[in-house]
């Protein structure tokens, strides 16, 4: 049964942390699941990810270059996978270009949902891995190399988070939202009952 499963959340929401475990336990139930992410999933994915991460570049160019990467995601990777029978599950997609473009940086929305067309493929479900951005920012201080979205104010997260709230609110039925900011165990118990739903 393919699937197309996407994990969003602000950085230090944690969705990374719990991702592994939601494939290991959707292949338990039989599913053939590829596990994937974006910026990259590809060798030229993986060159844009590192020009998008660590170099500074004007916002429209930043969002061309994510939807250029994504659309050879899509490509190369995600609907050869979908068309195979496989679950995909990205960590990110099209939800983080509306959170960190539109809502952080004030891209204007509806030029990104006219992206969001070329790339021809919409999740089946978005786990969005909601968390207060103080507690997303402390898990994040032990990190010492942060990427340029990484190093930015506690007031680009908030709009970030808002972004991804506006999603939601757009869309309601695609996205189950997570409270990140439990603990480990009860966000998996989170995790757990979706599982089930799905396999």
């Amino acid at each position: 049964m393919s699937r197309f499963i996407t994990f969003e959340g602000v950085d230090g929401a944690g969705k990374s942390t719990h991702l592994a475990w939601f494939a290991d336990a959707l292949r338990e139930r039989g599913l053939d699941v590829i596990v994937t992410r974006e910026p990259g999933g590809t060798p030229l994915g993986e060159q844009l990810r590192a020009m998008v991460l660590n170099q500074p570049m004007s916002l429209g160019a930043e969002a061309m270059l994510m939807f250029a990467s994504r659309i050879e995601h899509v490509e190369e990777v995600i609907r050869p996978a979908l068309l195979a029978g496989k679950c995909v599950i990205s960590d990110r997609y099209s939800d983080a270009s509306f959170a960190y473009q539109g809502g952080g940086r004030g891209m204007d929305w509806e030029k990104l949902k006219e992206l969001e067309q070329w790339v021809g493929i919409k999740p089946d479900m978005t786990l969005f891995f909601d968390v207060p951005i103080e507690v997303a920012r402390q898990r994040l201080s032990s990190n010492v190399s942060l990427d340029r979205f990484e190093q930015e104010q506690g007031e680009f997260f908030e709009r970030v988070r808002a972004g991804y709230h506006r999603r939601v609110a757009e869309d309601p039925e695609r996205f189950r939202v997570i409270d990140a900011a439990l603990a480990l165990d009860q966000v998996k118990q989170q995790l757990t009952s979706i599982v089930g739903k799905i396999a």
